[in-house]
């Protein structure tokens, strides 16, 4: 089987980083407004419970399929599946932040994707560090 095509969830990507910010702070930005729009794009905005549901202005929707407060949050983005979770390093003092996306259409979306998702780490990564 080709790298990132799974049986379950067809082809996905990861993309992690660790950043050397505590998991509250890593959090609080992913979760609000400015997180909200590098993640799923411009003027999404959602309650962080399951089942709401959200539309960005370029008509992107969604839905929140799980969240765990500091840990993860999984939404959809139109047919596609994408999880965002933080995983604190054992001084709680840096954060391994990771964007993961399933049930992509093919090997093609599957790179697109990885760039996407390289350029957000670094924007987010930008946005924390004043």
């Amino acid at each position: 089987m080709p790298t990132g095509l799974t049986k379950d969830a067809g082809w996905q990507i990861g993309v992690s980083r660790t950043l050397p910010h505590p998991p509250s702070v890593v959090w609080d930005f992913i979760c609000g407004p400015g997180g909200f729009a590098l993640r799923l794009g411009p003027g999404a905005n959602l309650a962080p419970e399951r089942g709401t549901r959200y539309r960005t202005t370029t008509g992107v929707a969604g839905e929140v399929r799980g969240y765990r407060s500091v840990d993860r949050i999984r939404v959809t983005h139109d047919t596609t599946t994408v999880q965002v979770a933080l995983r604190p390093t054992a001084d709680r003092a840096r954060t391994m932040l990771r964007f993961h996306q399933e049930r992509l259409a093919n090997a093609n979306e599957r790179e697109r994707q990885r760039a996407h998702w390289q350029q957000v780490m670094d924007k987010v990564a930008i946005a924390l560090d004043p």
